[in-house]
């Protein structure tokens, strides 16, 4: 039996925001070939099937957060052994793009570990994403909370996507953070979109959130006024000295129907297979390619944790026959406005 309803109501975009976490969860309920397949049609209706695209993701300020997220290792609140380094110079994370485009990469994404960035803050990175737009990369930053004036001034440095997680449901995230809240995130979010940027928000699988948290977490995101156009699905990656370090590992079929059901709900979103891809089989990764995955980060580490090598990438692609998303491919779907086209 089909989960969606026959006769969905749909808002002025052609799409769904008014996702219940009832319907949600009977997605996750469909037999495991049956939520695939359905993912894959509505996959190939709005990208192209056997397309990628390449992103790369650079620290540009470590460590000395004073969040609490319990995942994380550039907290103050624990010991992992990541160093607290100030913000790197400006030709460095040029360089570090121009790397990046050689290696493949189109989209270049900018992290900073802050709560919420200063004046100048913002300015320093307001200079940085002019000079790696100006390579012909498309621009991510994640940067912490902003105000919506300094949305605007990331939107007038030339930003194109900003990232902010909701990380799982508001029920769960509570018991993962405690120094903001939920509406924190979405004001965020409101912020961003309000500014004219593109929206990267999604969040966190195997934090020991309950599968109706994981529906929770992907109605947040589908019910938003407007989908997300990048919705990266990461997979916890443990990290010593962290509260969820020692946890039970999700189990990998249950990663890939999260995948699945978000592109049920987010037809045109980029969905990006993020963190914890190093401990993915290439099976695993294969999966969430024909669950609706369209985006990887690629490279050797993701702000502080390991990532596969883009040789093995490279491999992998290689025997799947994806191709990687060209630079005027990306930037033409960015034009076109939507998260993808076939």
């Amino acid at each position: 039996m089909n989960a969606v309803l026959s006769s969905p109501p749909v808002a002025e975009d052609g799409l769904r925001h008014d996702w219940r976490l009832a319907e949600v969860e009977a997605l996750f309920e469909l037999p495991f070939m049956d939520l695939l397949y359905q993912a894959q049609q509505v996959h190939r209706a709005h990208h192209a099937p056997n397309r990628v695209q390449m992103s790369t993701l650079l620290s540009i300020k470590t460590g000395g957060c004073p969040e609490d997220c319990g995942y994380c290792p550039q907290s103050i609140h624990y010991e992992t052994g990541v160093a607290r380094e100030d913000m790197m110079p400006l030709e460095a994370v040029v360089q570090a793009a121009r790397n990046a485009q050689a290696a493949g990469a189109t989209r270049f994404c900018m992290g900073a570990a802050y709560r919420s960035p200063k004046k100048k803050d913002i300015e320093r990175i307001s200079q940085m994403i002019r000079e790696v737009r100006a390579l012909g990369l498309e621009t991510c930053a994640t940067l912490g909370m902003l105000t919506p004036d300094q949305a605007h001034e990331l939107k007038d440095a030339g930003l194109d996507y900003y990232n902010h997680n909701v990380d799982s449901s508001e029920e769960y995230y509570r018991k993962v953070i405690s120094t903001r809240t939920y509406q924190h995130r979405l004001d965020t979010l409101e912020a961003v979109r309000n500014a004219d940027l593109k929206v990267c928000s999604g969040g966190i699988v195997g934090m020991g959130e309950t599968r109706t948290d994981r529906a929770g977490m992907l109605v947040t995101l589908a019910n938003l006024p407007e989908h997300p156009q990048s919705v990266p699905i990461n997979q916890l990656v443990q990290v010593e000295g962290t509260p969820l370090h020692g946890g039970e590992s999700v189990d990998s079929f249950e990663f890939i129907r999260t995948i699945a059901v978000a592109r049920v709900l987010m037809p045109q979103a980029q969905l990006r297979l993020s963190a914890g891809r190093e401990q993915m089989s290439d099976e695993t990764q294969a999966l969430a390619f024909l669950a609706g995955a369209s985006s990887i980060f690629y490279g050797e580490k993701l702000l502080t944790t390991g990532n596969p090598d883009v040789e093995r990438d490279r491999a992998l692609l290689a025997r799947l026959k994806i191709e990687p998303e060209t630079q005027a491919q990306t930037q033409a779907r960015g034009q076109a406005g939507a998260g993808g086209s076939c």
